[in-house]
């Protein structure tokens, strides 16, 4: 990985429920401005988990209000046959790769576009920076057929949707890179939540790896560091068995389980993996209310305890963690978001002791 020690810094997930990138900005520049993340905003439709990185795939046409793989079509081998050519091209050449289908265009990623422009002119250098793509299990859950079968059940589809997620993300790293930090790109992975469950009983913990690791792979080739965000339980040892670097989890509603992993933690760290814990909850509102910075650094130093009595060195822990929000704040009032926001800026402030 490149140079890069995290000693607690807040890091936010990337959503948030305002209407314009620069009002999102200053918020993210403002808890955050150690490792200032692009950000997306769910208000616009365009900007969704699925739509945003979805442009470029092959086969997409629009069925009335939703869009669709059209696996069945004639035309589809022919694209795909296309969509082959320019992956490799891309992969093989940075300039092409800029100026490729996998690169964020502004009208479904107009955050990435304000924040390269106003983090290139700023005054202090960042310690890093950070973006993000939607991981494969969950694009390929959510986008669909024209029989609205998830196109990750489609070995060719699947095939495809891997790789255009693989090199969207690589394409953040080349351009990031620009701004003189580390960069950090996180895949984003809700639906791993369900793994193991009726709904992804078909899909085995292979499948999961081989898939994220050809992401995971893609960052580490441009020189990036890759995480992973999971915004509730899963299977923690097929996590930590896979090529990624940081891990992210809801620490606040799920410490238990992860450090039931504690094993497979231990030589996660030997060999440099970061921990980012969702400490600050990100719903329901009233728990947010509920808490504070007091309690918030008090339930740290209880995970920091549980840890150590898991067999974790705390001081390997510590210099090797990132503080996160449980979730992104998209979903959340601009109020809560706002409050979520200064407790991470706040709890790892205390923490580190600063």
């Amino acid at each position: 990985m490149p140079d890069f020690i995290p000693d607690c810094r807040p890091l936010l997930i990337g959503s948030l429920p305002v209407a314009d990138h620069n009002e999102a900005l200053d918020l993210v520049l403002a808890a955050t401005p150690q490792i200032p993340v692009w950000a997306q905003l769910p208000v616009f439709r365009e900007e969704g988990m699925v739509p945003q990185f979805m442009p470029g795939m092959p086969g997409l046409v629009k069925d009335e209000e939703h869009w669709r793989v059209d696996t069945g079509s004639d035309a589809f081998e022919s694209e795909l046959t296309t969509f082959y050519e320019d992956y490799l091209q891309a992969s093989e050449d940075q300039a092409a790769l800029q100026t490729s289908r996998f690169a964020l265009a502004k009208d479904v990623a107009g955050g990435f576009h304000v924040f390269m422009s106003r983090i290139a002119k700023a005054a202090a250098r960042p310690v890093a920076v950070k973006g993000q793509v939607t991981g494969p299990v969950t694009f390929g859950l959510g986008l669909k057929d024209r029989q609205s079968r998830p196109v990750f059940y489609d070995l060719n589809a699947r095939d495809a949707a891997v790789k255009l997620l693989a090199l969207k993300a690589a394409w953040q790293v080349a351009r990031l890179q620009t701004l003189g930090a580390p960069v950090i790109i996180f895949v984003d992975e809700p639906a791993l939540a369900g793994y193991g469950s009726s709904e992804m009983i078909s899909i085995s913990g292979a499948e999961i790896l081989a898939a994220l690791n050809e992401v995971f792979e893609a960052i580490h080739k441009g020189g990036g560091i890759a995480g992973i965000h999971v915004c509730a339980n899963t299977d923690w040892g097929l996590i930590l068995e896979s090529t990624v670097d940081v891990v992210n989890f809801d620490a606040y509603g799920y410490a238990d389980r992860f450090l039931l992993y504690a094993d497979q933690v231990r030589p996660f760290l030997a060999r440099g993996g970061i921990v980012a814990w969702g400490l600050i909850p990100t719903g329901p509102a009233d728990v947010i209310d509920a808490e504070s910075v007091d309690s918030l650094v008090a339930r740290w130093r209880e995970l920091m305890a549980a840890a150590a009595a898991a067999g974790l060195d705390p001081e390997v822990l510590r210099r090797q963690s990132l503080i996160t929000p449980s979730c992104g704040t998209g979903s959340l009032s601009v109020a809560h978001a706002r409050k979520v926001l200064e407790l991470i800026r706040e709890v790892s402030r205390v923490v580190r002791g600063i």
